[in-house]
């Protein structure tokens, strides 16, 4: 009798899921959902009701969050999409390394040395500030689907 209470469950991975199902028409704008492969902020959302037996249908416009990219789903309101799990993290600024990987240290002490610096205004704005007006930055870096990429920059403050 007590055998069939003796089962053993292997442990599954504890990391977190990076992306969640969520019901098409429960996305909102400015919210995140992920389209053809990539994690995207929402701009804009249209529903279309269709004929007598079909479903209404989803149109959403979303920018990539790592690239900038514009792109368009159209999904029945029913169906779900997945959303992926962003995260925010702030770091403070070492150093910018001469192949122009940031230097990161976290709350914790810890470091971070595998974000590269965007090759755009913020890379910029982060390398003048950093190098030429010797101001203490924290970089906010944001994490989605195995990618992260610095978002912000704010002089630390003192």
């Amino acid at each position: 009798m007590a055998d069939e209470h003796d089962i053993t469950f292997e442990s599954a991975d504890a990391g977190a899921s990076t992306t969640f199902p969520m019901q098409c028409s429960a996305l909102r704008k400015n919210g995140h959902v992920v389209i053809k492969g990539r994690p995207c902020k929402i701009v804009e959302m249209s529903t279309s009701k269709t004929g007598k037996h079909g479903h209404a249908k989803v149109h959403m416009v979303a920018i990539d969050i790592f690239t900038g990219k514009k792109l368009e789903d159209l999904s029945p309101s029913t169906h779900n999409m997945d959303v992926p799990n962003v995260s925010r993290k702030e770091y403070q600024l070492l150093d910018i390394t001469d192949d122009d990987y940031l230097s990161l240290m976290n709350d914790n002490g810890d470091t971070k040395d595998d974000v590269k610096l965007p090759d755009n205004d913020l890379g910029e704005r982060i390398h003048r500030m950093f190098k030429e007006e010797e101001k203490d930055l924290n970089i906010v870096i944001q994490t989605a689907m195995g990618e992260e990429a610095p978002i912000d920059a704010k002089e630390a403050p003192k």
